[in-house]
Protein backbone atom coordinates (compact mmCIF):
# COMPACT_ATOMS: atom_id res chain seq x y z
CA UNK A 1 0.00 0.00 0.00
CA UNK A 2 1.37 3.40 -1.01
CA UNK A 3 1.53 6.10 1.64
CA UNK A 4 0.70 6.07 5.38
CA UNK A 5 -1.90 3.64 6.68
CA UNK A 6 -3.16 2.24 9.95
CA UNK A 7 -3.89 -1.36 10.92
CA UNK A 8 -6.75 -1.77 13.41
CA UNK A 9 -5.51 -4.27 16.00
CA UNK A 10 -8.87 -5.85 16.85
CA UNK A 11 -9.91 -6.59 13.26
CA UNK A 12 -6.62 -6.51 11.37
CA UNK A 13 -8.21 -4.13 8.86
CA UNK A 14 -5.72 -1.95 6.97
CA UNK A 15 -6.95 1.55 6.08
CA UNK A 16 -5.07 4.08 3.93
CA UNK A 17 -4.97 7.63 5.29
CA UNK A 18 -6.22 10.54 3.22
CA UNK A 19 -3.75 12.95 1.55
CA UNK A 20 -4.33 15.72 4.13
CA UNK A 21 -6.65 15.01 7.08
CA UNK A 22 -8.30 11.77 8.20
CA UNK A 23 -10.84 11.96 11.02
CA UNK A 24 -11.33 9.04 13.37
CA UNK A 25 -14.00 8.31 15.96
CA UNK A 26 -17.26 6.55 16.72
CA UNK A 27 -19.60 8.95 14.89
CA UNK A 28 -21.16 8.35 11.49
CA UNK A 29 -19.48 11.31 9.80
CA UNK A 30 -15.81 10.38 10.40
CA UNK A 31 -13.42 8.92 7.82
CA UNK A 32 -12.43 5.94 10.01
CA UNK A 33 -15.16 4.67 12.28
CA UNK A 34 -14.36 2.70 15.45
CA UNK A 35 -17.19 1.03 17.35
CA UNK A 36 -15.51 0.78 20.77
CA UNK A 37 -17.67 2.69 23.33
CA UNK A 38 -14.56 4.33 24.82
CA UNK A 39 -14.01 6.19 21.53
CA UNK A 40 -15.61 9.64 21.16
CA UNK A 41 -17.81 10.48 18.20
CA UNK A 42 -15.06 12.71 16.83
CA UNK A 43 -11.96 11.58 18.68
CA UNK A 44 -8.83 12.55 16.74
CA UNK A 45 -7.33 13.45 13.38
CA UNK A 46 -4.40 12.14 11.40
CA UNK A 47 -2.74 15.02 9.52
CA UNK A 48 -0.22 14.62 6.68
CA UNK A 49 2.28 17.40 6.00
CA UNK A 50 4.78 16.46 3.30
CA UNK A 51 6.60 13.31 4.46
CA UNK A 52 5.37 13.74 8.04
CA UNK A 53 2.30 12.33 9.73
CA UNK A 54 0.98 13.48 13.07
CA UNK A 55 -2.03 12.68 15.20
CA UNK A 56 -4.10 15.32 16.98
CA UNK A 57 -6.25 14.50 19.98
CA UNK A 58 -9.31 16.72 19.84
CA UNK A 59 -9.06 17.30 23.56
CA UNK A 60 -12.68 16.72 24.48
CA UNK A 61 -12.76 13.02 25.31
CA UNK A 62 -12.35 11.70 28.83
CA UNK A 63 -10.40 8.71 27.46
CA UNK A 64 -7.91 10.66 25.34
CA UNK A 65 -5.38 9.56 22.73
CA UNK A 66 -2.07 7.80 23.40
CA UNK A 67 1.00 7.02 21.32
CA UNK A 68 2.97 3.98 22.49
CA UNK A 69 1.12 4.21 25.79
CA UNK A 70 1.81 7.91 26.44
CA UNK A 71 -1.04 10.46 26.45
CA UNK A 72 -0.56 13.13 23.79
CA UNK A 73 -2.18 16.30 22.50
CA UNK A 74 -0.41 16.47 19.13
CA UNK A 75 2.41 14.15 18.16
CA UNK A 76 4.55 13.40 15.10
CA UNK A 77 4.38 9.68 14.32
CA UNK A 78 7.06 7.21 13.29
CA UNK A 79 6.58 4.00 11.35
CA UNK A 80 5.32 1.27 13.70
CA UNK A 81 3.92 3.56 16.39
CA UNK A 82 0.81 2.29 18.18
CA UNK A 83 -1.93 4.88 18.59
CA UNK A 84 -4.71 4.26 21.12
CA UNK A 85 -8.08 6.00 20.97
CA UNK A 86 -9.61 5.14 24.31
CA UNK A 87 -9.33 1.34 24.40
CA UNK A 88 -9.11 0.96 20.59
CA UNK A 89 -5.61 0.52 19.17
CA UNK A 90 -4.11 0.93 15.72
CA UNK A 91 -0.56 0.54 14.39
CA UNK A 92 0.79 3.12 11.93
CA UNK A 93 2.71 2.07 8.83
CA UNK A 94 3.92 3.39 5.49
CA UNK A 95 5.77 6.42 6.93
CA UNK A 96 9.18 7.18 5.35
CA UNK A 97 11.96 6.81 7.89
CA UNK A 98 14.01 9.97 8.55
CA UNK A 99 16.49 11.27 11.05
CA UNK A 100 13.68 12.69 13.14
CA UNK A 101 13.04 12.30 16.85
CA UNK A 102 9.50 10.85 17.25
CA UNK A 103 9.45 11.67 20.97
CA UNK A 104 9.08 15.36 20.18
CA UNK A 105 5.51 16.64 20.05
CA UNK A 106 4.75 18.87 17.11
CA UNK A 107 4.94 22.43 18.35
CA UNK A 108 1.73 24.33 18.10
CA UNK A 109 1.67 27.53 16.13
CA UNK A 110 1.34 30.70 18.16
CA UNK A 111 -2.26 31.78 18.59
CA UNK A 112 -3.25 34.86 16.59
CA UNK A 113 -4.28 38.07 18.31
CA UNK A 114 -8.03 38.18 18.97
CA UNK A 115 -10.44 41.00 19.65
CA UNK A 116 -12.72 40.63 22.65
CA UNK A 117 -15.71 39.91 20.41
CA UNK A 118 -13.76 37.24 18.46
CA UNK A 119 -12.85 35.56 21.75
CA UNK A 120 -16.54 35.61 22.73
CA UNK A 121 -17.51 34.05 19.38
CA UNK A 122 -14.94 31.26 19.87
CA UNK A 123 -16.16 30.54 23.40
CA UNK A 124 -19.76 30.34 22.16
CA UNK A 125 -18.72 28.21 19.16
CA UNK A 126 -17.19 25.56 21.43
CA UNK A 127 -19.70 25.71 24.30
CA UNK A 128 -21.99 22.81 23.16
CA UNK A 129 -19.08 20.37 23.08
CA UNK A 130 -17.39 21.44 26.28
CA UNK A 131 -20.19 20.24 28.53
CA UNK A 132 -19.92 16.62 27.30
CA UNK A 133 -17.13 14.08 26.95
CA UNK A 134 -17.79 13.61 23.22
CA UNK A 135 -17.19 16.38 20.71
CA UNK A 136 -20.38 16.19 18.64
CA UNK A 137 -20.57 19.54 16.87
CA UNK A 138 -19.81 23.20 17.56
CA UNK A 139 -22.54 25.81 17.73
CA UNK A 140 -24.09 27.14 14.53
CA UNK A 141 -23.90 30.80 13.52
CA UNK A 142 -27.56 31.18 14.56
CA UNK A 143 -26.90 29.68 17.99
CA UNK A 144 -23.85 31.91 18.50
CA UNK A 145 -25.91 34.95 17.51
CA UNK A 146 -28.62 34.05 20.02
CA UNK A 147 -26.02 33.42 22.72
CA UNK A 148 -24.25 36.75 22.21
CA UNK A 149 -27.40 38.72 21.33
CA UNK A 150 -26.05 39.91 17.99
CA UNK A 151 -27.12 39.37 14.38
CA UNK A 152 -26.33 36.16 12.55
CA UNK A 153 -24.72 38.24 9.78
CA UNK A 154 -22.30 39.74 12.32
CA UNK A 155 -21.36 36.30 13.60
CA UNK A 156 -20.68 35.06 10.07
CA UNK A 157 -18.37 38.02 9.47
CA UNK A 158 -16.48 37.23 12.67
CA UNK A 159 -16.22 33.56 11.66
CA UNK A 160 -14.81 34.49 8.25
CA UNK A 161 -12.09 36.57 9.89
CA UNK A 162 -11.37 33.78 12.37
CA UNK A 163 -11.01 31.23 9.54
CA UNK A 164 -8.38 33.52 8.03
CA UNK A 165 -6.57 34.13 11.32
CA UNK A 166 -6.37 30.42 12.12
CA UNK A 167 -5.72 29.45 8.48
CA UNK A 168 -8.72 27.14 8.25
CA UNK A 169 -9.13 26.25 4.54
CA UNK A 170 -12.49 26.25 2.80
CA UNK A 171 -14.35 22.95 2.74
CA UNK A 172 -16.67 20.80 4.81
CA UNK A 173 -16.68 20.91 8.62
CA UNK A 174 -14.99 24.31 8.64
CA UNK A 175 -16.56 25.35 11.96
CA UNK A 176 -15.54 22.02 13.49
CA UNK A 177 -11.96 22.44 12.32
CA UNK A 178 -11.85 25.95 13.74
CA UNK A 179 -13.17 24.67 17.09
CA UNK A 180 -10.62 21.84 17.10
CA UNK A 181 -7.75 24.27 16.51
CA UNK A 182 -8.99 26.66 19.18
CA UNK A 183 -9.18 23.87 21.79
CA UNK A 184 -5.78 22.47 20.74
CA UNK A 185 -4.23 25.90 21.28
CA UNK A 186 -5.82 26.15 24.72
CA UNK A 187 -7.85 29.27 23.92
CA UNK A 188 -11.06 27.57 25.08
CA UNK A 189 -10.95 24.77 27.61
CA UNK A 190 -13.40 22.07 28.72
CA UNK A 191 -15.43 22.94 31.79
CA UNK A 192 -13.87 21.35 34.89
CA UNK A 193 -15.94 18.86 36.86
CA UNK A 194 -17.25 20.50 40.04
CA UNK A 195 -18.96 19.08 43.15
CA UNK A 196 -22.74 18.64 42.95
CA UNK A 197 -23.49 21.24 45.60
CA UNK A 198 -21.82 23.89 43.46
CA UNK A 199 -23.54 22.86 40.24
CA UNK A 200 -26.02 25.72 40.45
CA UNK A 201 -23.28 28.31 40.23
CA UNK A 202 -23.17 29.35 36.55
CA UNK A 203 -19.57 30.45 36.92
CA UNK A 204 -18.57 26.81 37.04
CA UNK A 205 -20.24 25.91 33.75
CA UNK A 206 -18.96 28.39 31.21
CA UNK A 207 -15.83 27.69 29.16
CA UNK A 208 -12.86 29.89 29.88
CA UNK A 209 -10.95 31.82 27.29
CA UNK A 210 -7.24 32.39 27.37
CA UNK A 211 -5.75 35.54 28.79
CA UNK A 212 -4.25 36.03 25.34
CA UNK A 213 -7.42 37.67 24.06
CA UNK A 214 -6.91 41.30 23.07
CA UNK A 215 -9.25 44.14 23.93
Amino acid sequence: MEGPFIRIEDSGEVIALRPEITTIGRGRGVDIRLTDPSVSRLHAEFVRRGPYLYVVDLGLSRNGTRVNGRPIARRVLDDGDVVSFGAARARVGGIPREDFTPEVELRRAAAPELTRREADVLASLCRPALSDEAFVAPATAREIADDLVVTEAAVKQHLLRLYQKFRIPEGTNRRTRLANEVVALGLVRPTPVVPTQRATDPAHHSPTTSSRRAS
